[in-house]
């Protein structure tokens, strides 16, 4: 699960029916969560006698915020779809019909997107989120960022108002 949430590309997990124990902390490893209304989650660890992962727990944390990790985690208890957007687990709540083309926007959104600020701010967002950033490497990828093609394509794009066509360097 850790090596999904340190993947160089953006993640979308998209979310039908019921999402427990580990399914929940491979949804939080992803950037993204988009879920149909109807879903619900809960996290049986502590009812099973198992002491979740480090990984895991940081991540439900990180993501979910120390109260409603404490929450699911302490009492097993069972959320649905407008529970799991509230606290932050879902990123989009949609009904069940619009979620593959509620997805296919989405990566088509992040697939136009330049790629080396992409990936530089999600490593970086996700750093700060464990408070683990490297104030170093982030100046390393913005230093990159502002010397790269993609950020004098972008602009060119902008001001003569059409879509940029980044190439990653």
């Amino acid at each position: 699960v850790d090596a999904l949430e340190h993947a160089r590309p953006v993640t979308v997990a998209v979310l039908q029916g019921g999402v427990y124990g580990g399914a929940t902390d491979l949804g939080l490893a992803c950037d993204f969560r988009l879920g149909a209304q109807g879903i619900d989650m809960f996290m049986p660890a502590a009812r099973l006698g198992l002491h979740f992962y480090r990984g895991g727990l940081q991540r439900y944390v990180s993501r979910l915020g120390l109260n409603a990790a404490k929450r699911l985690f302490l009492t097993a208890e069972r959320i649905d779809a407008a529970e799991m957007k509230a606290i932050g687990f879902l990123t989009h709540l949609v009904a069940p019909e619009e979620l593959d083309a509620q997805a296919q926007h989405l990566c088509d959104t992040v697939a136009a997107m330049a790629p080396l600020a992409l990936q530089g701010m999600k490593r970086h967002l996700n750093d700060i989120a464990r408070g683990e950033l490297d104030p170093a490497a982030l100046q390393d990828d913005i230093v990159r960022a502002m010397r790269s093609d993609d950020l004098r394509e972008g602009q060119a794009a902008w001001s003569e108002k059409r879509a940029p066509r980044f190439q990653g360097r």
